[in-house]
């Protein structure tokens, strides 16, 4: 596994807590959040990009690691599971059974084009890689969110109104520890409950992606959901 020298951490968003995450994919998802998260102090692995050169340059953007999915899931205490849906059996075949770990996953369940869900309503993606590695601790979340968003998102951190993640699964305290990092970006989590309601929430990640694409205005979208009182 590659470490690159340390960069100063002791920025104005650096925790208290730190985690070692594990980015399974690093693309425009994985990489902008892994950037995020080290920033704010948690170790970040970046792994799984279509060449090694560009996993050191993330890792020494900021101070983290780049290796294998084996290496980065070895040495995590959560992952994020952020491929193209036509990936994800790749990805996890090379991360081996995930027994125990909280994976955090932000895939949506798209086709090759990336214009209709392959799968819905009477499943869900999400209850696919549930199947497919039962002994993991899954949590959906951020797929509803254009990865454009998280940069600014975080730099306004701590101001109002604080936007909102849909954010659900079947595990509490997984869900506890996905809240936390979705916090650090400078989101709200808002529990959207059981993993089976991805079926719900898959087909309204398409929604957010007609509003941030194909609507004039910019790709950085937010959304927050509040109950009125009487």
């Amino acid at each position: 596994m590659e470490h690159p020298p340390q960069q100063d951490r002791s920025r104005e968003h650096q925790k208290e807590w730190n985690m070692k995450i594990g980015i399974l994919g690093s693309g425009l998802m994985g990489g902008t959040l892994g950037r995020i998260w080290a920033e704010c102090g948690h170790e970040v692995t970046f792994s799984y990009a279509r060449s090694a050169a560009k996993l050191a340059r993330l890792a020494g953007e900021c101070g983290g690691a780049a290796g294998s999915v084996a290496e980065a899931v070895a040495g995590a205490d959560v992952l994020l599971l952020a491929v193209h849906w036509s990936r994800t059996s790749d990805v996890l075949e090379q991360a081996g059974d995930l027994a125990g770990k909280v994976v955090l996953n932000c895939c949506v369940p798209l086709n090759d084009a990336n214009t209709d869900l392959v799968v819905g309503m009477t499943i869900s993606g999400a209850e696919v890689l549930a199947k497919a590695r039962p002994k993991a601790r899954w949590v959906s979340c951020l797929n509803t969110i254009p990865s454009e968003s998280f940069p600014l998102v975080f730099a306004r951190k701590g101001t109002a109104p604080v936007p909102q993640v849909l954010t659900y699964g079947d595990d509490a305290q997984a869900k506890k520890i996905a809240g936390e990092l979705v916090q650090d970006i400078g989101f709200e989590p808002l529990d959207t409950g059981r993993l089976r309601n991805a079926r719900y929430v898959e087909p309204f990640a398409m929604a957010t992606v007609e509003l941030a694409y194909v609507q004039p205005g910019s790709p950085a979208l937010t959304y927050r959901f509040d109950k009125l009182r009487d």
